[in-house]
C-alpha cells in the first residue's frame, strides 16, 4: 500500500491509499476518485509533508477561518454543513495526534500521571477501559473515525 496526500478542486486535503502509483493514476483516469468532504471529483496528488520533531513546537497562531466565505458551504443545508465541519474536525484530529493503537489506555494514564510527555493521542479502548479512564479523572473522548480504506 502507498498513501498519497490528495486535494480536491475546492482545496480540501485528504489521504488516499492505493496499491501503487499506477493504481492511483488508473482510478483518477476513470473518474473514480472524489473528495470525502464535498464530493468534488477533481482530485490531484500533492506533495507529502515530511515531519521532523525536534522538541517543543513553535507557537504560531493559526488564522481564524471565515465559514461564510468557504465555497464548500455555498447553498448547503445545515446538515450538510455539519457533515463538512465534522469531516474537517476528524481530518484535523488525525493529522495532529499520535495513533497509539491498543496501547491507548496505558499511554493515556502515563500522560495523565506525567510519566510520558504530554501530547495528543488516539487509539482503541474497550467500553470498560474507557469507563475506567473517566473514573480516574483522565479526560478522554470516545467517537468513531472513518476507516482509511474508504478512500481507496
Amino acid at each position: 500500500m502507498i498513501v498519497f496526500d490528495l486535494v480536491c478542486g475546492v482545496g480540501h486535503r485528504f489521504e488516499g491509499w492505493f496499491g501503487s502509483a499506477d493504481e492511483f493514476d488508473s482510478q483518477a483516469a476513470r473518474g473514480l476518485l472524489s473528495c470525502p468532504t464535498c464530493g468534488d471529483a477533481c482530485v490531484e496528488r500533492v506533495p507529502s509533508a515530511t515531519r521532523f520533531n525536534a522538541g517543543a513546537k513553535e507557537s504560531v497562531p493559526e488564522p481564524k477561518p471565515d465559514p461564510a466565505a468557504d465555497p464548500a458551504f455555498a447553498g448547503k443545508d445545515p446538515i450538510a454543513i455539519a457533515q463538512i465541519l465534522y469531516s474537517r474536525m476528524v481530518d484535523r484530529m488525525l493529522t495532529t495526534s499520535e495513533d497509539v493503537g491498543e496501547m491507548f489506555p496505558a499511554e493515556a494514564r502515563r500522560i495523565h500521571y506525567q510519566e510520558a510527555p504530554g501530547r495528543a493521542i488516539r487509539g482503541q479502548a474497550s467500553a470498560e477501559e474507557h469507563a475506567e479512564l473517566i473514573e480516574e479523572g483522565i479526560p478522554v473522548l470516545r467517537f468513531s473515525i472513518p476507516s482509511k480504506d474508504r478512500y481507496s
